[in-house]
């Protein structure tokens, strides 16, 4: 019998890095989403704030096993 995976996107943020950003999206996912198969990273831009912060953020396709 063959499986199922859902995909879904995530948008994570950091201040330090766009592998920080990543990094805080996908433990952030995986408190709630059980059986995170792959995390595919599909775009990454940098916030500019007012006061000259740069936020990096990372934006992610995660798949998981679908259950019923």
């Amino acid at each position: 019998m063959g499986k199922v995976y859902k995909i879904i996107e995530i948008v994570g943020t950091s201040e330090k890095s766009w592998e920080d950003a990543a990094r805080v999206a996908l433990e952030t996912a995986s408190k709630s989403i059980e059986e995170i198969r792959i995390a595919e990273v599909n775009k990454l831009d940098i916030k500019v704030e007012k006061d000259a912060r740069l936020t990096f953020r990372a934006k992610l396709d995660i798949s998981f096993k679908y259950k019923k």
